[in-house]
């Protein structure tokens, strides 16, 4: 269906090392009327032509844009998070029309049910179509469209992976319907937030919701929430939004202590499928390959070595050669290996092969050689 879309550029900074911000007219036939855009590109998005980015739809977008928009350039900068696309749909005079729901049924009505087909049967394809999308996305609202946004978590094969609850002002039935939602899904990020200042039926209402989430047993959803003291329905906002992305991005970010100590440690399946799995994970919302990290890798090993899953250390080494063949890193994993299989002479050759690549993190060519000397004085040769 052809969209007539006139583009007004409000302003694109000189340099495109910098986001871009532009503004847009959308003419929408679902809602027969035009819509006001904010779109953020990210930082060199030009040059990097066969990139793709995953998107962040916020509404509320007359007011909620800018801080989304700042917070997804800063996480991104420090590669907290990868680079993303930020929509920001402004709503100031139809937010309540736009979020309208019928009473009995509690589902988007009138101008609420135009709304959620111009979301999804328009907006978010002429997003896709105009822009290099990845397939993560995000939806962010605050109160009234922050209960809105739940309706497209309803969908079979929803549209949206991430969604950003800002003190939702929910309907009667929202939570119920929620906690029985993510019971069996997967592969979806869900965050929460209230704080102690917040309007009392809202705060009710949202720690109920996490009462229930508390009981849910679902390993491929992942629910966050938080409930900020002495911040208000609207100051939670800017403490929300950053907390939401870290969590949500936490897989992009190198594995930490606190995922180490409580994920990799007490597992039970295998550790090496758990980071090629993290990295497959990604590559699929981001839509672009990334190296694993030396970092994971040694979170990865010292994992396998506390819990003295020896074969685990073959393949790992083997990843770790094609990822960084430069470095002494997959060399070493399989000497461990060999040495902790009983072929001391395959771990001897493994560390001498090591030894002649660059030093990586711990691993240094004294110490390679140092290792080559023990196994020979322990053997006599």
């Amino acid at each position: 269906m052809k969209k007539n879309v006139t583009l007004i550029i409000a302003c694109i900074f000189a340099f495109s090392g910098y986001s871009q911000a532009i503004y847009e007219s959308f003419r929408s036939i679902k809602l027969d009327q035009s819509r006001e855009l904010k779109i953020q590109l990210p930082r060199n998005y030009k040059k990097n032509v066969d990139k793709t980015y995953p998107l962040i739809l916020v509404l509320d977008g007359d007011y909620l844009f800018e801080p989304v928009a700042g917070n997804v350039d800063y996480f991104s900068y420090w590669e907290d998070m990868p680079e993303s696309i930020v929509v920001g749909v402004n709503q100031r005079k139809t937010r309540v029309d736009d979020c309208r729901y019928d009473t009995a049924e509690f589902l988007p009505t009138l101008k609420g049910a135009e709304f959620f087909e111009f979301i999804g049967q328009e907006l978010v394809p002429y997003i896709n179509k105009t822009y290099r999308t990845a397939q993560l996305k995000i939806i962010v609202g605050h109160d009234y469209t922050a209960n809105f946004i739940n309706y497209f978590l309803f969908k079979d094969n929803p549209i949206f992976q991430g969604y950003i609850c800002l003190s939702p002002e929910f309907g009667d039935p929202m939570g119920e319907r929620i906690s029985n939602v993510l019971t069996s899904s997967s592969d979806v990020w869900y965050y929460l937030a209230t704080a102690t200042n917040d309007a009392e039926g809202i705060k009710n209402d949202v720690r109920a919701l996490d009462e229930k989430m508390k009981e849910i047993d679902n390993p491929d959803m992942h629910y966050f929430f938080d409930d900020f003291d002495e911040s208000s329905h609207y100051t939670l906002v800017g403490r929300g939004i950053p907390r939401a992305l870290e969590a949500i991005f936490e897989m992009y970010r190198p594995i930490s202590k606190k995922t180490y100590k409580e994920v990799l440690l007490p597992l039970e399946t295998s550790t090496y499928d758990y980071l090629v799995d993290m990295y497959k994970t990604t590559e699929q919302l981001y839509g672009f390959k990334r190296e694993i990290r030396v970092n994971d890798f040694i979170a990865v090993s010292t994992a396998i070595e506390k819990n003295q899953k020896w074969e685990e250390l073959e393949p790992l080494g083997k990843l770790a050669i094609k990822e960084h063949p430069e470095t002494m890193l997959g060399h070493y994993y399989l000497a461990m290996f060999y040495e902790q299989t009983g072929e001391p002479k395959k771990a001897m050759r493994a560390y001498e092969n090591g030894f002649q690549l660059s030093e990586v993190a711990f691993l240094t060519k004294d110490y390679m050689l140092d290792k080559v000397n023990k196994i020979k004085e322990d053997f006599g040769w």
